[in-house]
């Protein structure tokens, strides 16, 4: 395997099944991730976009089917192989996950610490410069439980792109977020997408912010990529499922109730059952 990915590396999964806890997740799932772009993964609650994530990762190996990192087939991957893959993905998970007990600036350089032997004079400018890509390098002697939900969001932003990575990861980067702190988010993905010329993945359910920052869109339901496109074109497609989503419809495909027996047939199951 290629020590380092190449610049904005493209994503294939091809007909990738896996069940958890089982029940089936992903079902015959494709997705093609274009190169260098901005591309959201959308869905209704537990329609596995987590997931698509992890299998990209290589968190999940996939019952069935094929996950690429352009030529390198991440599911096939050992340990060794995964290790060094990830050293050049980054990753925001949705609470940012930030040490407590450690300053913004040492959360930004615990990756830069692990990961290579720069001097420490180094790693402290290479820090500072990314503290100053999402506008808090104020903030480096600071804890974490001093700043805000969004402000902490922002650091966890900077520690992920710390190793200058060829992917990055956000999942759900706007839940919580006031409509201040979500535009800095929103606009700090195409920033940074621009300046590492990244290939960016966005896990999101939020459609009314997708058409700000991707240039592409996939959305999930059953199992299935039901649709994909430009944000633009989701918003003018005629499926059910892609309108009941963008519109926030109450009826339609995705069903209210998890599927369950009449309650009528399971009440008298019970009273049968005395």
């Amino acid at each position: 395997m290629s020590e380092i990915l190449a610049s904005s590396p493209s994503i294939t999964l091809k007909n990738v099944s896996i069940s958890l806890g089982g029940r089936m997740v992903l079902d015959d799932f494709s997705l093609e991730i274009p190169a260098g772009q901005v591309t959201a993964v959308l869905g209704p609650s537990g329609a596995g976009k987590t997931t698509v994530m992890r299998l990209i990762t290589g968190q999940l190996k996939p019952d069935s089917g094929e996950v690429w990192i352009d030529s390198e087939r991440v599911d096939q991957m050992s340990a060794r192989q995964l290790n060094r893959l990830r050293r050049n993905l980054g990753v925001l998970l949705q609470n940012g996950a930030l040490f407590t007990d450690l300053t913004c600036f040492d959360n930004v350089a615990l990756p830069i610490r692990e990961h290579t032997a720069l001097p420490e004079p180094l790693i402290r400018r290479l820090v500072l410069l990314k503290l100053q890509t999402v506008g808090l390098r104020g903030a480096a002697d600071l804890y974490p439980r001093e700043l805000s939900g969004g402000m902490n969001r922002r650091i966890a932003m900077a520690r992920a792109m710390a190793l200058d990575p060829a992917i990055m990861f956000y999942d759900e980067p706007f839940a919580g977020l006031d409509p201040i702190s979500l535009g800095v988010a929103r606009r700090l993905i195409r920033d940074i997408n621009q300046a590492l010329r990244t290939t960016s993945v966005v896990i999101t359910h939020d459609v009314g912010e997708v058409a700000h920052f991707a240039d592409y869109c996939c959305i999930i339901s059953d199992g299935r990529a039901v649709a994909e496109g430009t944000p633009d074109s989701l918003s003018d497609s005629s499926n059910e499922l892609v309108r009941q989503f963008v519109n926030g419809l109450p009826d339609g495909p995705v069903a209210f109730h998890y599927p369950a027996r009449e309650l009528a047939d399971e009440l008298l199951e019970q009273d049968l059952s005395r």
